[in-house]
């Protein structure tokens, strides 16, 4: 478990460069609405964050969902993918980029085809030994980190709009405000 934290750990330090998460905040500030998409364990990330951001004000959509718009001009598109080369979330970012909508990824991969369509990357880095992969397979730690970024962006915001967990439950689902005899 050590072994798992110290490598999610390096790889959240990696992001050291503030001005990549003003960035990133700048493309969620400025977009009409937000998507997101991912697919299996890194499309659960993506549903995370947007309940997250609808939590902060922001309308937000997960691609795929019976409910969600066709994306426009003036969206934003957050693509998460671990190795960046994930077919169907390839092929949403080139369309929503036609549209005219802006396209950030998250990815670990900086070279891939999901990072070099997109206006803009967030790159999380997984460097780890066979041990490690062993114990965390198939893109645990990318998802993990993953979600550790997307929740700090969070934190970040909510710091910024002077948010309290108070102001974001009040858009909470009533499910937990129903008592069940």
């Amino acid at each position: 478990m050590q072994e798992f934290l110290n490598v999610v750990t390096e790889s959240i330090q990696d992001i050291k460069d503030h001005d990549k998460l003003e960035k990133f905040i700048s493309f969620i500030e400025k977009a009409h609405r937000i998507f997101l998409v991912g697919i299996g364990r890194s499309g659960l990330v993506a549903k995370a964050f947007a309940m997250r951001l609808m939590h902060l004000g922001y309308t937000a959509f997960v691609i795929g969902e019976t409910t969600t718009p066709r994306i426009e001009d003036g969206d934003l598109l957050i693509a998460i993918s671990g190795s960046g080369e994930t077919g169907y979330v390839v092929a949403i970012a080139k369309k929503a980029k036609e549209i005219g909508a802006k396209v950030v990824a998250i990815t670990s991969a900086e070279n891939s085809k999901l990072s070099k369509l997109s206006d803009f990357s967030i790159i999380l880095r997984n460097r780890f030994g066979r041990e490690v992969r062993d114990l965390a397979p198939m893109g645990t730690l990318f998802e993990v980190t993953a979600l550790i970024f997307l929740d700090g962006t969070v934190a970040e915001i909510m710091e910024r709009k002077d948010l309290r967990e108070e102001d974001l439950a009040k858009r909470h689902a009533i499910e937990n405000e129903v008592k069940v005899c």
